[in-house]
């Protein structure tokens, strides 16, 4: 990822309603949500809404998918992943000691899924 790339995804999220998008459509995947439902749940008018996720999808962020008459939007959890890389690239200066307390907060966040009866 360019530094420009970054930025832009960074800026996209410097705003509370596309943060707030983004973190529900990670806690959604990978299912989505339509755009109808975002406006209702973020409590702004859809061309808002339009607004705000034409930002997230031109920085990478989210995409849709058009399903029948909706528009379901998803976190593009690889753009995601490739702003954290960016970010975290040269982390602690090649220390892994240090970088060590991050790396052991980001790895509860989400635990595997057991599969019941196998």
């Amino acid at each position: 990822m360019e530094t420009d790339q970054a930025i832009d995804c960074l800026a996209a999220l410097a705003q509370a309603t596309r943060l707030d998008t983004f973190r529900l459509l990670v806690s959604r995947e990978p299912e989505g949500v339509s755009a109808g439902e975002l406006a209702k749940l973020a409590g702004v008018p859809q061309n808002t809404m339009s607004t705000h996720l034409a930002i997230l999808a031109r920085a990478g962020l989210v995409r849709g998918e058009r399903r029948s008459r909706s528009i379901i939007y998803r976190a593009d959890l690889d753009g995601f992943r490739a702003v954290a890389r960016f970010l975290l690239q040269d982390c602690c200066n090649g220390r892994p000691d240090v970088c060590a307390p991050l790396i052991a907060d980001l790895i509860p966040c989400c635990p595997p899924k057991e599969n019941a009866g196998v």
